[in-house]
């Protein structure tokens, strides 16, 4: 597992700056930066709508004495979503924007909730509860 963080944090920015020269070839600086600078702007105010939407409807389902475990990780996936958006780069703007979009994100779910479910079978997740 470290191993593969390690690849990421390494690979992730190698890639954006890849495709960053690319893009100023393509296009040129400014309008690279603006384009940059776009993304940001409509994955925050996009994330922030979302985010919104998912507070209220765990607070409407607590409000109803229902446990909110799949707003919840609504939630945590629009805000990871969001935080690649804001990230300066097109890889982290297409990561966040597949995180974001509701019919996407139900893949993403499906596959944090599958290598959660490893993780703990496996006991490399421990999972402590409090009575």
């Amino acid at each position: 597992m470290k191993k593969l963080f390690l690849a990421t944090v390494i690979a992730v920015p190698l890639i954006e700056l890849t495709l960053i020269v690319l893009f100023v070839n393509w296009l040129g600086v400014w309008p690279t930066l603006l384009l940059m600078l776009l993304t940001s702007v409509v994955g925050v105010l996009f994330a922030k709508r979302q985010g919104l939407q998912t507070l209220r409807l765990a607070q409407l389902q607590m409000q109803k004495n229902q446990v909110p475990s799949q707003v919840l990780l609504d939630g945590v996936c629009i805000f990871v979503g969001g935080a690649l958006l804001v990230l300066p780069g097109f890889l982290t703007d297409m990561m966040g924007l597949i995180i974001l979009l509701p019919w996407t994100r139900t893949i993403v779910k499906a596959a944090l909730l599958k290598l959660a479910h490893a993780m703990i079978t496996k006991g490399n997740f421990v999972v402590i509860r409090r009575r």
